[in-house]
């Protein structure tokens, strides 16, 4: 290009770029790229220009080149694909007319803090240091997708809008690599954000950021792969948010998140693994909450928050947080459709007495049996309903003394009132009339009672009754403590 086709604006970047130094064409502090479009002639730059000298600018010996212009109007598509750009790119608080096109490109620095774009094609670039998008309005969508970024990529206080009725993915970052952070804090979408199959050295940041598909996918993360911790602290978040099979060593902080996909799922992060999971704090979730087979080292998860719908079949944890009365957690385990998981009142069993609450533990096994006593048989049920009241399947040892105590009462008082005959008189004992009630109530043990007497009618039936129960008893004691046993 010869520098007598250049126009005044574009000279002083001509000028500037063999030292490095930046062109500055704002005149105000509140001068904002998105009036770009009135910018006249003094502070346009053609795009070509540009290309130029990123791809051959001049050089002085002794200086870094460099391409540093804040406020400029650039016109013309930008297009720069392939290249391989040895120089830092630094476009601020620019107004660009077409959509810049760096798919395929090498640079070793791009900083675009605070233009406004209508949209930015980038798949397969590779950038040598960082990539700034800070601040940027983007018009249209920004196409990332197999990018490779040795230092981090910001997106902070970014904007992302689509022309409604736009399916495609507004953020492409699939298949990304990022060396550092991809910091995304109080970044604003209206669309899905695709990150599925990326794969972040650092960590993710999307603290107070507002994403929005309300009744679709809003971030898609499946397969990713996190080198430190995913913060979502504060997110707003309309629409379903898909971590399947992410690797997070670190933390998923979602503490004041707002969630919300309403007749459909909130967050689906299944068969995941995660070193820690914060869930607390924020408003109750609108949508299903889906962690099937995953393994979180801890989990705190605040009861509150859950919908009405949980999907955990086959989560394993640790440990649990806050530690709250098992009455606030089985409901978690009872909304998981219509299947029952012994796996989960397992976990959750565990995690009560790695506290040293054994009394809660216990609760929650009791309701892990109830539970379990719905899926059986009319005969399966009808025996559990028996354990289940006599000594709450063996959780509950002490109902069988109360039992055992009751019924003795009821015999010594009913059999002192109206003793029964003796078989042999001459050879008959004293009766007894406690002793004689204990004979009949406890099986194997005898006191000599029983079989020296023959109760007749109402005496008779009475007997029948005390001898039944006191096997029943018996049986569920001995399955209690079985039970109690085996876990041990």
């Amino acid at each position: 290009m010869e520098i007598n086709d250049l126009t005044p604006a574009e000279l002083r970047v001509w000028q500037a770029f063999p030292r490095g130094e930046a062109v500055d064409f704002r005149t105000a502090e509140d001068d904002s790229a998105p009036d770009g479009a009135d910018w006249g002639p003094q502070r346009t730059v053609r795009a070509a220009v540009l290309r130029a000298l990123l791809l051959d600018g001049p050089v002085e010996s002794g200086e870094v080149a460099a391409l540093k212009v804040a406020g400029a109007r650039i016109a013309g598509v930008l297009d720069v694909r392939y290249a391989t750009i040895d120089s830092v790119a630094r476009l601020s608080h620019c107004h660009f007319e077409e959509v810049p096109d760096l798919s395929g490109a090498q640079l070793k620095y791009l900083n675009l803090t605070g233009s406004r774009l209508p949209g930015l094609a980038g798949a397969r670039m590779r950038v040598d240091g960082g990539l700034r998008l800070t601040s940027c309005r983007f018009r249209g969508r920004v196409r990332l997708g197999g990018a490779q970024i040795a230092g981090a990529l910001c997106l902070e206080g970014a904007e992302i809008i689509v022309p409604e009725g736009t399916e495609a993915p507004v953020l492409q970052l699939h298949q990304v690599t990022v060396g550092e952070d991809l910091c995304a804090s109080r970044l604003r979408t209206h669309g899905e954000i695709r990150l599925d199959g990326a794969t972040v050295s650092g960590s993710l940041r999307l603290e107070n950021a507002e994403l929005r598909r309300p009744g679709g996918l809003v971030l898609h993360a499946e397969a990713l792969e996190v080198g430190a911790n995913v913060l979502c602290r504060r997110l707003g978040a309309h629409g379903r948010i898909d971590l399947r099979g992410a690797r997070i060593p670190g933390l998923l902080d979602l503490l004041y998140s707002r969630l919300s996909n309403p007749g459909g799922t909130a967050l689906h992060a299944s068969s995941c693994v995660i070193g820690e999971v914060w869930l607390r704090k924020g408003p109750p979730m609108e949508g299903m909450l889906n962690l099937r087979r995953s393994q979180i080292d801890h989990l705190n998860l605040a009861p509150e928050m859950l919908s009405d719908q949980v999907r955990i079949l086959d989560l394993t944890y640790v440990s649990l947080t806050p530690h709250v009365p098992p009455e606030h957690r089985l409901p978690m385990l009872e909304r998981d459709g219509d299947t029952f998981d012994p796996h989960g009142y397992e976990q959750l069993t565990a995690s009560y007495r790695r506290t040293g609450d054994d009394h809660a533990a216990r609760l929650v096994q009791l309701a892990k049996q109830r539970r379990h006593r719905t899926t059986l048989p009319w005969y399966g049920r009808l025996w559990g309903h028996v354990q289940d009241a006599t000594v709450g399947y063996g959780f509950r040892p002490m109902r069988a003394l109360g039992w055992l105590l009751s019924l003795l009462a009821i015999g010594s008082v009913a059999f002192a009132l109206d003793a029964p005959p003796p078989l042999k008189a001459d050879e008959a004992p004293h009766f007894n009339p406690v002793f004689y009630t204990l004979d009949l109530l406890l099986p194997v043990i005898s006191f000599g009672q029983e079989p020296a007497f023959a109760p007749e009618g109402g005496q008779q039936a009475l007997a029948y009754v005390l001898v039944l129960t006191g096997w029943i008893l018996a049986t569920t004691v001995i399955a209690g403590v079985t039970r109690t046993v085996s876990r041990q």
